[in-house]
């Protein structure tokens, strides 16, 4: 892939375009669904290890049809939302295609959620169906949803009367075991029997590749959840450009590890695959090291996806060596910064020579990739995917000069940047800003530019420590303590401090626990004022056995925080 020339002004500014040879895809994800089971009707779509699953491109789109058609059977239409509270199964990918069929919006429920953040979620977005799994670990989803929904113990499947959710009418158990009020998998896939090809090829034709298809919740560290309303061409075209930035094939085999309810997961996971005829393969319902591991060895996979602390957790495993990884080539590398060491190990020791960073958010999804053939610089994220334009915006509301350190800014309208968050007009003004006339939106996260358009993480703009009037990004420092051989990972934030206003301070996770000392201390202290400059080390630092993550693998530094305090 190619996504030059791209445009930076002779004037200076940090202003970038990327033009792109391959063109943006114009047709819904259903569209797209077909032309590619066409293609490609024997070759394997989907692979789910533990229970040695398997479809070929043909029979996925067969089973997503007949779901489709028991949607309609419910009575669901275009532009009804369709809610998914799951780990990583093949229920989960069934019915992320089927919504997109008859133009249904799925709105992905994070499995980490608790009760209120569900009961949230499903208001929030007005949700008229939920499929759900019965519990995830120590969390038991049919207990949560009935204390949310008391009503259901006296219901039928699809007569639900909620007082709280008045919206729900029909509950999906992906289980063959009946619960009150709920539809069993295998009888809601029953329910469309009497739906023709006709009804659904009709409401599959009257989409649009405009009409909003997905709403992901942001994480909701700083306040509630927002929900970023997401189309079919948000998804689709970010799906497509990062596979092909990974030169993928239908002869790819994609390992992903990560979670779909995170665009990670079902967009640069299951939609690059569907959009390049590749395969897609679930190790496990959610992340293992070793599953991870032992999958892409059985499985051939060429490809593996995950966040940084993903990629530690396998290379730390005792057992790595005895893996054979001779098959992997690529993959993305995305969700946190990646420490340049971690990159390294990477490729040498997993053989993913051509693996590739990303960044992105959900409101903009993947916006910049290191992407095959572009030259790497190290602790580089890349340069931005076609028909995106940035620019670094000052504190002083301009945009700055080449090289300079700022805000990242992404010019509106924008083919990967979502419509607007949902039923909520004045978050969406707020991450909004006119620049000489032009909208733009602001990702809330500090970057540098370098004078080739590269663009460098420095950290969320509520991340950055000030220390005695320096800015001091988190990514930095972490990446100097983990060149450390005894640091297998590390987090730094900022605590208050009577006389500097912050301080450094740093948590880490030792590759052997009984190495912690004060002695160690120190020395990590003395490494990071010898590879940065003095005033970033950390002025204190505190063992720990494991960091504190998201479901996804994203550090909470927020948690870490409030820990320091």
């Amino acid at each position: 892939m190619n996504t030059g020339p791209f445009r930076i002004p002779d004037g200076g500014k940090s202003y970038v375009c990327a033009a792109g040879e391959a063109p943006l895809l114009g047709e819904t994800i259903g569209d797209m669904f077909r032309r590619i089971a066409g293609a490609y009707p024997d070759h394997e779509a989907l692979v789910y290890v533990p229970d040695n699953e398997r479809y070929t491109y043909s029979e996925l789109f067969r089973v997503c049809c007949m779901a489709a058609k028991s949607l309609l059977a419910l009575g669901i239409k275009k532009g009804d939302r369709v809610a998914i509270w799951a780990t990583n199964r093949p229920e989960w990918v069934i019915t992320q295609f089927s919504t997109a069929m008859i133009g249904a919006v799925l709105v992905t429920i994070n499995p980490a959620y608790r009760t209120h953040e569900l009961e949230y979620g499903l208001k929030d977005s007005a949700t008229q169906t939920l499929i759900l799994i019965p519990a995830f670990k120590s969390s038991n989803y049919v207990e949560m949803l009935h204390s949310v929904v008391p009503e259901l113990a006296a219901a039928s499947p699809g007569r639900i009367e909620s007082s709280v959710l008045p919206f729900l009418e029909n509950v999906i158990l992906i289980s063959p075991k009946k619960q009150p009020g709920m539809f069993a998998w295998q009888e809601f896939m029953a329910l469309g029997e009497n739906i023709n090809d006709d009804e659904l090829n009709q409401q599959t034709n009257e989409l649009d590749f405009d009409d909003i298809i997905n709403i992901q919740y942001t994480s909701g560290t700083t306040g509630l959840p927002k929900g970023a309303a997401l189309t079919h061409f948000n998804i689709l075209n970010n799906g497509y450009h990062a596979g092909t930035g990974m030169r993928f094939s239908h002869n790819d085999r994609l390992c992903i590890p990560v979670p779909f309810y995170h665009c990670f997961g079902m967009v640069l996971g299951n939609l690059t695959c569907l959009t390049h005829g590749a395969t897609i393969i679930i190790p496990d319902e959610y992340f293992e090291p070793k599953s991870v591991l032992e999958t892409v060895q059985k499985e051939r996979c060429t490809a593996l996806h995950g966040v940084p602390t993903m990629f530690i957790a396998e290379l730390a495993l005792p057992e790595f060596k005895d893996y054979d990884l001779s098959s992997l080539r690529t993959g993305i590398m995305a969700g946190s910064p990646c420490p340049v060491e971690v990159m390294k190990r990477v490729n040498n020791e997993m053989n993913m020579h051509e693996v590739t960073i990303g960044y992105g958010q959900t409101e903009t999804l993947m916006t910049v990739l290191n992407y095959h053939g572009m030259p790497l610089k190290p602790g580089s994220m890349g340069r931005p995917l076609p028909g995106i334009e940035t620019a670094i915006y000052t504190e002083d509301g301009r945009i700055a000069g080449n090289g300079a350190d700022g805000q990242l800014a992404i010019r509106l309208p924008n083919p990967q940047i979502m419509l607007h968050y949902w039923d909520d007009p004045d978050r969406t003004a707020s991450q909004r800003t006119t620049i000489d006339g032009a909208e733009w939106f602001l990702t809330g996260d500090n970057v540098h530019q370098d004078e080739d358009g590269y663009i460098f993480f420095v950290g969320r703009a509520d991340d950055i420590i000030s220390s005695s009037g320096y800015r001091i990004g988190p990514q930095e420092v972490e990446n100097a303590l983990i060149e450390h051989p005894s640091v297998q990972e590390s987090a730094v934030v900022g605590i208050a401090d009577p006389e500097r206003g912050e301080i450094v301070k740093a948590f880490v996770v030792l590759t052997d626990p009984s190495l912690a000392s004060e002695a160690l201390a120190g020395e990590l202290q003395e490494h990071v004022k010898r590879t940065t400059a003095p005033y970033k080390y950390p002025r204190a630092v505190e063992f720990i056995d494991e960091l504190p993550k998201t479901v996804s693998g994203k550090i909470r530094r927020n948690l870490l925080r409030e820990r320091a305090r």
